[in-house]
């Protein structure tokens, strides 16, 4: 997107957000509440609402909606001990079951942080951007094509709107990834030859025996419930975490698309239940026979590291080795200012451009970036080379078309290389 009016750079938002904004907002007594609703209320999008509620000084909390009164209750007792002032959300403000997000979107709030389970992502970002509302959306924004191609949509619309769309990709509002990434785009390694990523870690949230499935709990809650084990509810490890990572490769080629990538991938710890992998290994080819390669694993008891290995033409780049970044070859650099927030700067961009009346709008990028990570898990369940053009014309709907509470919702099985057809 290359409105350079509307969309501001938004390095000059970073550099200029902790000295300038505070500046505008304490000029500005009496200056209009930015009211905010928050759908999805687990960890992450509990700490989504501390840092927007820290981000602007007129901002409070006024709304929530989740599947479960308990989230809401822990995300609120959280808040409370954080920001206490600044949450104001009334019992007629709670809402609860697969219908929240609408509800928080119609009760009157500014700003919409959307950080619930990837899969719904999609709908609650449409419905928000069609009520004029702002939004923080948490990545990936999708675990399908057509989802992918629906936000690229909404993200469109919400430009026409002027409206600010943040996503959670948080190393992008990093400052010394940032800076590393100016160094590589600047030439300091010369022209990029190859991208090895690193996504190395601990299974995130095991399932659970279907013994523990409480009677008469019917499928969409149990699956819900479990939600970062069904690829329909999270898109897999690849997508739902690993998903930084292949930013961060979609980052150092400018958000160009790959021609086309293979990849493997599959199940080592016996699952209980659920359908996702647990290890991928991406093999993405870009132009000029230029390679990018992402593996990931969460596989408990092995070598962790989530780390980045750029090679270019003069030298190479590394993140994630040590404290910080460096640069060795023609050019040697390191990064030597002060680490910022970079989950706090997310909403600090967010809420200053706001304030400014300069729309921010990451949509393009994030979608892209998580069409990326898709488009390795389709090569990987499927044994098949996929290109970007079948990837992004997909049109397997891995998010159920039409969803209710009571549905019956059979588990689907687990992907089998060479026997899963692409779609």
């Amino acid at each position: 997107m290359n409105d350079d009016v509307m969309i501001p750079d938004r390095r000059d938002l970073l550099r200029t957000t902790a000295v300038a904004f505070p500046a505008i907002v304490a000029s500005a007594q009496g200056a209009k509440a930015l009211k905010v609703g928050l759908v999805g209320c687990g960890g992450r999008g509990t700490g989504a609402a501390a840092q927007a509620l820290k981000a602007d000084d007129y901002a409070e909390l006024v709304a929530m909606g989740d599947i479960y009164q308990e989230r809401i209750d822990h995300s609120l007792a959280a808040l409370r001990r954080v920001v206490d002032p600044k949450v104001k959300v009334e019992t007629a403000n709670m809402f609860t079951g697969l219908d929240a997000y609408q509800k928080v979107i119609n009760s009157g709030v500014d700003v919409v942080l959307l950080a619930t389970p990837p899969g719904f992502r999609p709908l609650h970002l449409k419905a928000a951007v069609d009520a004029g509302k702002h939004v923080f959306c948490e990545k990936p924004v999708a675990v399908d094509a057509p989802g992918v191609r629906s936000v690229m949509e909404t993200s469109r619309l919400a430009k026409e709107k002027n409206l600010s769309l943040v996503a959670g990709f948080c190393w992008r509002y990093s400052n010394y990834i940032e800076a590393v990434f100016e160094q590589v785009h600047g030439g300091a390694i010369g022209d990029i030859v190859s991208y090895y990523a690193t996504y190395y870690t601990s299974p995130v949230k095991p399932m659970p025996p279907a013994s523990d499935r409480p009677a008469g709990m019917g499928d969409v809650e149990w699956q819900i419930r479990n939600w970062y084990n069904f690829c329909w509810t999270c898109g897999d490890g690849l997508v739902e975490q690993a998903v930084h990572s292949v930013d961060k490769i979609a980052w150092a080629f400018k958000d160009q698309p790959p021609v086309s990538c293979v990849a493997v991938g599959g199940r080592q710890i016996p699952a209980q239940g659920g359908n996702i992998y647990d290890h991928f290994e991406v093999n993405y080819l870009y132009p000029n026979n230029v390679r990018a390669f992402m593996a990931c694993r969460q596989i408990p008891g092995c070598y962790n590291e989530n780390a980045d290995y750029i090679l270019g033409s003069k030298g190479n780049a590394t993140i994630g080795r040590g404290p910080l970044p460096k640069i060795e070859g023609a050019t040697n650099w390191t990064f030597e200012g002060q680490k910022n927030d970079m989950y706090q700067a997310e909403h600090d961009v967010l809420f200053a451009s706001i304030r400014q009346g300069k729309p921010v709008n990451d949509g393009e990028r994030m979608a892209t970036s998580t069409m990326l990570a898709l488009m390795g898990r389709m090569a990987a369940y499927t044994g098949q080379q996929i290109t970007w053009e079948q990837a992004m014309n997909s049109q397997e709907h891995v998010f159920p078309e039409t969803l209710t509470w009571d549905m019956a919702l059979p588990e689907q099985p687990m992907p089998r290389p060479g026997v899963t057809r692409f779609s």
